[in-house]
């Protein structure tokens, strides 16, 4: 080869490894520079949190099942069976849009033959109707829980423990079960029920037994209370049957019993035992009802205020910070009729009332509702 091709030769491939060279160079180059540019740690954009929201569940409450012979008679198939369904169809709809559904179960269902004043007994029917329509959770400590003795309480814990997703407080049948003081859930509020008494009619719980009856003492709703608090019950709702019968104005033990279960953190006590209509108030934070009187009964030669009861509603709102309040409280009188033959019994909001039934309804009610908002 030419000395002069040569040299062209050796530019040549010396301009291509240096081309080659510079190439190498500039992706190295690139490289590091789309290292830089790309963080180690992508950052991820978090979605904003959900701030936390308050939690409600509703509940409904009626008075008292007192059942009388009246009631039972007129419920009777004549085969030793009872319906009592027919006497609560204006109330089915008016419950069935609350979460809880409140009532007193005042005559114990004891088992045998109904029985009527003074020691009541009532068929279980009463029970079973009032459970078809939505009830769902029951009082059991009244005046009349020992009416039919211990055997009464245990027929009827057993009874109502036949009863799907209902919920009752008040009698037992052991110390264990009597303790358990359970907490429930509804809409994920957790919550307590528990019910005691002041009254006894004069009849005493069995010595060593008082599991059979919460009789008020404020020692033992105090320990309940811890207890319940301890398992986590975000709202405390109690039963308290108090008071003397047929006063439409709550008495001083009342009011400081009332006073005494607000200092121990309950949300809303639910009243019973006068039979008649009390006023709705608050004491501190907590709620309270101080009677809702009969829900049925054979009371109309007692007066009309007998058979006058009320129907309360109100949402239970538990706020992110565990605070509680209520919304939406209303309430609506019901009436108890029945004919000049005891036959007939129906429980009737005042809303579907008419002068046919009873005579002027409309005044009635402007002043039985304003019963409601006595000052206590």
């Amino acid at each position: 080869m030419k000395k002069g091709k040569k040299r062209i030769w050796i530019f040549l491939l010396t301009c291509l490894l240096v081309l080659i060279l510079v190439c190498i160079v500039f992706l190295i180059q690139k490289k590091e520079e789309s290292k830089e540019e790309t963080p180690s740690n992508p950052v991820v954009e978090e979605k904003p949190k959900e701030e936390p929201k308050a939690k409600k569940m509703s509940i409904v409450m009626v008075g008292d099942a007192l059942i009388h012979g009246a009631v039972y008679a007129d419920a009777s198939l004549g085969n030793g069976t009872y319906d009592f369904s027919k006497m609560f169809t204006s109330i089915e709809p008016i419950i069935s849009k609350y979460d809880l559904r409140y009532y007193n179960q005042e005559s114990i269902i004891g088992g045998g033959e109904p029985k009527h004043y003074p020691r009541l007994n009532s068929p279980k029917e009463i029970g079973e109707d009032l459970v078809s329509i939505g009830f769902n959770l029951v009082s059991l400590a009244n005046n009349h829980s020992l009416d039919q003795n211990e055997a009464g309480i245990l027929y009827s814990n057993d009874f109502w423990k036949t009863q799907e997703n209902v919920i009752t407080a008040g009698t037992y049948s052991s110390f264990e079960e009597r303790n358990e003081l359970p907490v429930y859930s509804q809409n994920g509020i957790t919550y307590a029920f528990l019910a005691y008494t002041t009254k006894t009619n004069g009849l005493n719980v069995p010595s060593g037994k008082e599991y059979l009856l919460n009789v008020y003492d404020e020692k033992q709703v105090k320990s309940d209370i811890e207890a319940v608090k301890a398992k986590g019950a975000e709202v405390i709702i109690v039963s308290m049957h108090w008071g003397d019968e047929y006063t439409h104005v709550p008495t001083a033990e009342e009011k400081e019993i009332a006073l005494y279960l607000s200092s121990l953190g309950v949300n809303l006590i639910i009243g019973s035992h006068p039979h008649v209509i009390q006023p709705i108030a608050y004491v501190g934070d907590t709620l309270v009802i101080y009677s809702l009187g009969n829900f049925i009964s054979a009371q109309k030669v007692l007066g009309l205020e007998k058979i006058i009861g009320l129907l309360v509603g109100v949402e239970i709102v538990v706020e992110p910070d565990s605070t509680v309040h209520f919304e939406n409280l209303s309430s609506e009188l019901l009436y108890t009729y029945y004919n000049s033959k005891n036959r007939d019994f129906k429980v009737i909001p005042f809303s579907e009332l008419t002068d046919d039934i009873l005579k002027n309804h409309s005044e009635i009610e402007e002043e039985y509702l304003e019963i409601l908002d006595r000052e206590v």
